[in-house]
């Protein structure tokens, strides 16, 4: 009887210890976030863009060496919304032309480890040392408005765009010259070493050693906070030393000094100075609809549209795929009779043949890749 119960209890002890020792039974894993489907549409969606842009987020840093006017706004605009279609993340910043502070930020854009660069307004004495780490570092870089050169080397690694500003300087001399042949005017410029306006200035020299044009009078900005309010107190000051019918027209290589002499001439009242221009925004847009305006024209390339070139330019650069070394683009005259009530830059292709168009490095994955960020 004893034996039995002792038998008992151990076969009852050994099946507690089996099933304590036997594998838990396998539980079916968790689903994945996203269906397979969504994930195949995903996967179809992106068919043919390359394997860069699948992965981590891409970051670019935009570094715009100007204030914060109109020109400026609407050109990190166009980086911004082209890059933020391509999924990426872009930061953008402006250094007011504080050279030294646009550096810093550079400097910094590179220690922060940003997978590209688009730099705007660098000058020619640093922007090679200020992007050769930049380029050592494998980041990609488009620059706008900046001449990089040392001792006669470049970095080739890098594509430089420009508005064409021979053309812009050589359509708004035109319509000066068709108000005078030779033609007395002030001139709004300053430099040299701003290389936009440097380049202007090749097609400015030519035409004045010519006896087309005859300067008065050479007049640039001194603060960069106000470039308004400066211009239209120097110009002011200047109008007084020419009677009526002594200066022709003034001439503003830059749209941010022009708004400064269009309030100087409307202040003096003289409305026999006509305003000729390079940039265009919708400030300036609405002062030369103003009735009894004095300016006349301005030449000029979208400056959004700029803003969407060198962000594709960057995103080709990504891709592995050729980008030119230097590309212009292309520049229209506006004449103040083209414009309607309505007309804004929104709408300047309205009257404006090939306004804030183009297809300049677009590529198909492009396409793909707007749809497929379109839809998040």
């Amino acid at each position: 009887m004893k034996k039995s119960l002792y038998m008992a209890i151990l076969t009852l002890i050994l099946a507690l210890v089996v099933s304590a020792c036997a594998p838990a039974a396998t539980q079916a894993p968790a689903p994945a976030s996203g269906s397979a489907g969504e994930e195949a549409a995903a996967s179809a969606d992106l068919e043919g863009v390359p394997d860069v842009f699948k992965g981590e987020q891409l970051k670019i840093a935009v570094i715009r060496n100007l204030p914060s006017d109109d020109h400026t706004k609407q050109f990190l605009d166009g980086t911004r919304s082209e890059g933020e279609s391509f999924g990426f993340k872009v930061d953008t910043f402006i250094a007011d032309n504080d050279d030294a502070k646009f550096q810093e930020l550079v400097a910094q854009a590179i220690a922060k480890g940003y997978d590209g660069l688009i730099i705007s307004h660098g000058k020619k004495d640093y922007s090679y040392d200020m992007l050769k780490p930049a380029v050592d570092k494998g980041i990609k870089v488009v620059t706008f408005d900046t001449v990089i050169e040392k001792d006669g080397q470049g970095l080739p690694e890098i594509t430089r765009t420009f508005q064409d500003d021979f053309e812009l300087a050589r359509l708004s001399l035109g319509v000066i010259n068709e108000i005078a042949d030779p033609a007395r005017i002030i001139k709004l410029w300053w430099g040299p070493g701003v290389p936009p306006l440097d380049r202007r200035e090749t097609i400015y020299k030519p035409l004045e050693e010519e006896g087309h044009l005859i300067t008065l009078e050479t007049i640039g900005p001194t603060n960069f906070q106000d470039v308004q309010g400066d211009i239209a107190a120097k110009v002011g000051a200047v109008l007084a030393k020419y009677p009526e019918g002594e200066i022709d027209a003034i001439w503003g290589s830059w749209d941010e000094m022009a708004k400064g002499a269009y309030t100087a001439l409307k202040d003096a009242g003289r409305t026999d100075i006509k305003l000729v221009s390079i940039d265009i925004s919708n400030q300036d847009i609405n002062l030369m609809r103003e009735p009894g305006s004095v300016w006349i024209a301005t030449a000029a390339v979208d400056p959004k549209l700029i803003g969407i070139v060198d962000m594709r330019l960057l995103a080709k650069k990504f891709a592995g795929e050729e980008t030119p070394d230097e590309y212009d683009l292309e520049a229209k005259l506006i004449r103040q009779s083209d414009l309607k009530p309505d007309t804004t830059m929104l709408t300047l292709n309205e009257v404006i043949e090939g306004w804030g168009d183009t297809e300049a490095f677009n590529e198909p994955w492009m396409d793909k890749l707007r749809a497929h960020f379109g839809k998040q």
